[in-house]
C-alpha cells in the first residue's frame, strides 16, 4: 500500500496533461500501452487501464511499473476505482494516474483509492479541487490510503 496522505492539499505540479500530482518522485514521461500491449513487452514500464480490463492481470509485473494510467471515460463508470484499489492492496507503489472524465467531486474518492495524479480531459478549477479533497476529513472505512478509520480513533 502506498504512503500518502489523502488529506494533503497540496496541489502539486506536472508536466503536459497532468493537472495535479501527489508525488515527490520524477513523473514517469513514457507513453502508456494497453493491458495487452503491456503483457507482450518485457521492456513496458506504463500501462492504461481501461474500463473492461482485468488490473489483476498486471499483479505479477508490479514491480516493473512506474505508471498506471486507469481511464474513466465517463463519470459514470466506476470501474477505474476498483482497479486503482486492487493495485495499492497487492503492493504498488508507483504512479497511478487517473485520466479521462475526473470531476472535482470524485477526487476525494480517487484518493481513498490510492489514485495519486490527475490527468482530467477538461482543467478543474484548482479552489474547487482544493475544497473537494478537504471535504471528507475523517474517514468511516479502511481503504488503500493511509486514513484510520473514525472508529478506530475512538475504539483503538
Amino acid at each position: 500500500m502506498a504512503d500518502f496522505d489523502p488529506k494533503v492539499t497540496d496541489l502539486g505540479t506536472g508536466r503536459d496533461d497532468v493537472q495535479f500530482r501527489f508525488r515527490d518522485d520524477e513523473q514517469a514521461d513514457v507513453a502508456a500501452v494497453t493491458v495487452d500491449s503491456f503483457l507482450d513487452q518485457a521492456d513496458a514500464d506504463a500501462v492504461r487501464i481501461e474500463p473492461g480490463d482485468d488490473a489483476r492481470d498486471l499483479l505479477p509485473h508490479l514491480d516493473r511499473l512506474r505508471l498506471v494510467e486507469v481511464n474513466f471515460p465517463a463519470y459514470t463508470d466506476g470501474r477505474g476505482y476498483s482497479a486503482a484499489r486492487l493495485l495499492r492492496e497487492h503492493g504498488y507503489t508507483g504512479e497511478l494516474r487517473a485520466v479521462g472524465d475526473v470531476l472535482v467531486d470524485q477526487l476525494a474518492y480517487m484518493r481513498r483509492c490510492g489514485i495519486d495524479s490527475f490527468a482530467p480531459e477538461r482543467p478543474l478549477n484548482e479552489e474547487a479541487a482544493r475544497k473537494a479533497l478537504e471535504v471528507l476529513p475523517q474517514a468511516y472505512q479502511a481503504a488503500a490510503d493511509a486514513s484510520k478509520p473514525i472508529w478506530s480513533l475512538r475504539h483503538g
